[in-house]
Order: C-alpha cells, then structure tokens, then sequence
C-alpha cells in the first residue's frame, strides 16, 4: 500500500505542475491578462476529453461490440473479475488489428468499455489474458481515464497556446508594447512549456501504468500471468507495431503497451515503463527469485 500511495501522491504532483505550466504560459503571454481564460480552457479541454474518451479510443482502433457468442473468454474473465471487484461489466469490443494491444476506457466503471485487439487474443493464452483484463479493469477502477483525460487536454492547450502566442507576439488583446512579453523569453516559452507539458504527460501516464498491473495482479491473485503476458507483448509490439497516425497517438496512453516502435531517445517521450521493470516488479510480487 505504500508504493501505491507514493504513486498517487506523484501523480497529483505531476497533475499540478502541468497545469501550473499552463498559469505560467498565461502569465507571460498578454501581461497576464488572460491567464484564467486560459485555465477555463484547459478545464473546458479536459471535460470534452473525459465525456467523450470511449468513443475517441474505439474509433481511433475501428473496434466492434463482441457478443458472448463470439468471444466466449473475455466474458467469462471480465465477468468474472468484475464480480469479484464488485463493479458493473464493461463493454466488451475487438479491434481487427493484428498488431497485439489491449485497452480500458469510459468515464467511470458504468460507462466502461474493455477492448483488445485480433492480435493479442491470438498470442496470449487465457491465463495471460486474465492478467491483461485485470490490469485494464482496474484503469477504469482507479479513475485513470480522468487523470490521462486532464493531462491530455492541458498538454494540448499548452502546446497550442505558445504556438498561437509566438505567431501573435503575445500581443492578445492590442495594448502598448511594454505590456508585450520579452520576444526571447517568449520564443523560449513557446519551445520549452509543450516539452515540459509532454514530459510531464508521460511521467503520469507511467506512474498509472504501474499501479494497474500492481493493482491488476491483486485483483486477479496472479502477477506471473500479467508478466508472462508483458513479455510476449514486448516481442509482439516490435514485430507489429500501429502506424503512428494522429488519432492513433493520440490514444496511445490508454493501451497496455506501447503500441510504436521506440528507441533511443524515443523512449523518454514513451507513455509506458521499461517492459523489463514493470515485469521485474511482478515477478518480485510473486516473490519470484531470478
């Protein structure tokens, strides 16, 4: 429980500092004039994001509602795990992608929707597949999609803004030009907050990602099935990665592994772990001695 609770209180640390980066962008562009406009836009930005984060993700992936008929054992597991959490049964879909992924997205465990991919049901077995729903589960348990919904938003009016305030000069609003921000501090802003925002974006999606397979592998009392199924992932990601297209990237925080190829300093801009450490951290849960 300590480890979860250091997680949480990092993610609202990282959750404050990316939109204090937004009140900072404000304060520079138009003397400060228009920082709570900008506030009330991120908020507005991070709303649409949350209300409407199933639909995004399931169409980003051209996914289809399964019937029980057709995939007998997601039902079965979800059912089953959804019991156990004492939560309604989410909607189950399937992308027709071969590249292996899975995800969990919806407002709250009411609005839920459970969605894996062609591929990933063809390479796991059902116990590995156990363990994937019950990480995805508890994304939707633990309010995940709201905390990837607010970075998301605000990292995308952060970066919207220094582009629209470097194109303007920071003149919003005409007034004199000692109103006018420094052009250098301005040019500066402009590169720096969208990184920082984007750094701090996926400093939140990987705290999140590791407290779902903690949280995921109690829920389904098996940790070595989760790391089983992260290792066949690693393998089947590189092979058959999604193309990086908009909307795709866009929901590619929400899937259990990093669905583009990444290497180098591709890796610092990851929304998700080291596959290695998230297994090496199940592995030391089942008290697993390499």
């Amino acid at each position: 429980m300590g480890h979860q609770h250091f997680n949480g209180l990092k993610t609202a640390g990282l959750l404050g500092g990316i939109f204090g980066l937004l009140l900072l962008l404000g304060s520079v562009i138009g003397g400060g004039r228009f920082i709570w406009a900008f506030a009330l836009l991120g908020v507005a930005m991070t709303a649409y994001g949350y209300w409407n984060s199933d639909k995004i993700a399931i169409r980003a992936m051209r996914a289809r509602p399964v019937s029980e008929a057709e995939q007998p054992a997601m039902y079965r597991i979800v059912r089953e795990l959804s019991t156990r959490a004492r939560q309604p049964m989410p909607r189950l879909f399937v992308s027709p992608t071969m590249a292996p992924n899975a995800f969990a997205t919806g407002r709250n465990p009411a609005n839920a929707a459970v969605c894996c991919t062609d591929g990933i049901l063809a390479m796991l077995d059902e116990r590995e597949l156990r363990g994937v729903l019950g990480h995805e589960l508890m994304h939707v348990y633990n309010r995940d999609i709201l905390t990837s919904s607010v970075a998301a938003a605000i990292a995308g009016v952060v970066t919207s803004i220094a582009q629209i305030g470097l194109f303007f000069g920071g003149g919003f609003g005409g007034g004199n030009d000692e109103d006018r921000p420094n052009p250098l501090v301005l040019i500066l802003m402009s590169i720096a907050a969208p990184m920082a925002a984007m750094l701090i974006q996926m400093a939140i999606s990987r705290t999140r990602e590791y407290d779902a397979d903690e949280d995921g592998a109690r829920l389904t009392g098996d940790p070595l099935a989760l790391a089983s199924a992260l290792r066949k992932l690693e393998a089947g990601t590189q092979a058959l990665p999604l193309p990086p297209d908009r909307e795709l990237v866009n929901s590619s925080h929400l899937m259990i592994a990093n669905p583009f190829r990444g290497e180098g300093m591709a890796r610092l801009f990851s929304t998700h772990p080291p596959m290695a450490d998230r297994i090496y951290r199940l592995e030391s849960m089942a008290g697993y001695q390499r």
